[in-house]
């Protein structure tokens, strides 16, 4: 065999080694040397979980005007609760607390401290229906008693309105415009439960005492005074109005003509307050 055929048969082993060995170092690249590059690779899970949201909490910011607000109702306190007496035991509670109610302390001595509650009820009930229950005032009558000129005329005596028989119910006028008109309306509101009972006591279970002394004092508001002093006659003990009109008026009426202009003006101003604060109370 020649040299030459020789080489030809084995250039094809040649060829096939060269091939196997191409593969071999593919084989040993991938399995050896790309694993050893992927080491540091975690491996990734085929199970996916859901990562836990975390929140951070952002400062809420709060308006000054809103912060001042908050820290006002934080410390507002309930209002306390209010303990009455019984109707029968609430002159203890009013001796108490009058000198409170006005800074003319001395002329408390005006009021009626016996049965209170059921004085002013009766009272108030009796006026708004034109009529006087003066077995039930609140107030202490005047010692002074009701007085008139007396004159001569061409057809007999002639008797004349006294202007002086007003100073009689100064001091009374004097008390009432120095009383504290909220702590009034307040005290109402306060022993509303015993006004109403003791109105409940004279018939009236489903009434509303509220109602009545809006009337007594819309009573007061409506009176007109007279331009002139009136004129008088006496045609027995009792003395009567000339003027057939103030005549007419009832008990109620005629006692607020005998105040006087000046005091039933300055009566008629403390009223018109008294009734616009409670009306806001109710």
């Amino acid at each position: 065999m020649s040299t030459q055929n020789a080489e030809q048969k084995q250039t094809p082993w040649a060829i096939i080694a060269i091939i196997i060995a191409a593969i071999m170092a593919f084989v040993v690249y991938y399995y050896v040397i790309a694993e050893d590059d992927k080491i540091d690779v975690p491996a990734i899970s085929t199970t996916v979980t859901e990562p836990e949201l975390v929140v951070e909490a952002t400062p809420e910011i709060i308006e000054p005007e809103v912060l001042d607000e908050l820290v006002i109702e934080d410390v507002v306190e309930p209002e306390p609760e209010i303990i009455l007496p019984t109707l029968d035991e609430s002159d203890s509670w009013f001796t108490a607390k009058l000198p409170d109610l006005t800074w003319r302390k001395e002329l408390v001595k005006l009021m009626v401290t016996d049965d209170m509650i059921r004085r002013f009820v009766v009272f108030t009930d009796n006026f708004s229906q034109g009529t006087l229950a003066y077995e039930h005032t609140p107030l202490v009558t005047p010692n002074a008693k009701f007085t008139a000129i007396e004159s001569q005329a061409d057809n007999g005596v002639k008797w004349q309105w006294d202007e002086s028989n007003t100073r009689r119910f100064s001091l009374y006028v004097d008390l009432l415009r120095s009383m504290d008109s909220e702590m009034l309306i307040q005290w109402y509101v306060e022993l509303k439960p015993l006004i109403d009972q003791a109105y409940a006591e004279l018939g009236y279970p489903d009434d509303d005492f509220t109602e009545v002394l809006h009337g007594a004092i819309t009573k007061v508001l409506d009176m007109e005074i007279p331009k002139n002093q009136p004129e008088l006659e006496r045609p027995s003990v009792m003395y009567k109005y000339k003027d057939e009109s103030l005549e007419s008026l009832d008990d109620a009426e005629k006692l607020l003509l005998r105040l006087g202009k000046e005091n039933l003006l300055v009566i008629k101003s403390v009223l018109l307050e008294i009734n616009e604060k409670l009306a806001k109370a109710r």
